[in-house]
């Protein structure tokens, strides 16, 4: 399969770049203690800097494994196989967390909905490939 017009080194490697400046701003912000921070404020901020970082990383691993594939580091079989953008991680209750903190989070929910708009745009099929030989196998049992 072809990789589909929307997809190109140069859109990866904008991305890419992106992802890695989201990682280093949700280390610095959600990384350090903060003085004056309740408990209920310090667990709000643990979970989701977590489920930020985690979603961000899953972009970073998705982007990372497309520029090796770009690079003809890997198949597309391989990245095809390893390739898979995880589930969506789904924030909490953003309504807890400071301004700033809620930024990063609803900044990386934007990432991750742009690089899984791509992956699906990628996965999509052709519809001039040929059907591969378990689909068309599918075809016959579903037509008896």
């Amino acid at each position: 399969m072809a990789v589909p017009a929307d997809i190109n080194p140069r859109i990866v490697d904008s991305l890419y770049g992106e992802a890695l400046e989201l990682a280093e701003a949700l280390r610095a912000r959600f990384g350090a203690e903060r003085a004056g921070e309740g408990p209920a404020l310090r667990l709000a901020l643990s979970c989701e800097g977590l489920r930020a970082t985690t979603r961000t990383m899953h972009c970073l691993a998705w982007l990372l494994n497309h520029r090796a594939f770009f690079a003809r580091e890997i198949s597309e079989f391989q990245l095809r196989r390893h390739g898979r953008l995880p589930a969506p991680v789904p924030s909490g209750e953003l309504a807890a967390l400071p301004a700033d903190a809620a930024r990063l989070v609803r900044t990386s929910e934007r990432l991750y909905a742009r690089v899984a708009r791509l992956e699906a745009a990628w996965r999509r099929p052709d519809p001039l490939d040929p059907p591969s030989a378990i689909d068309r196998l599918r075809q016959r049992l579903a037509a008896r």
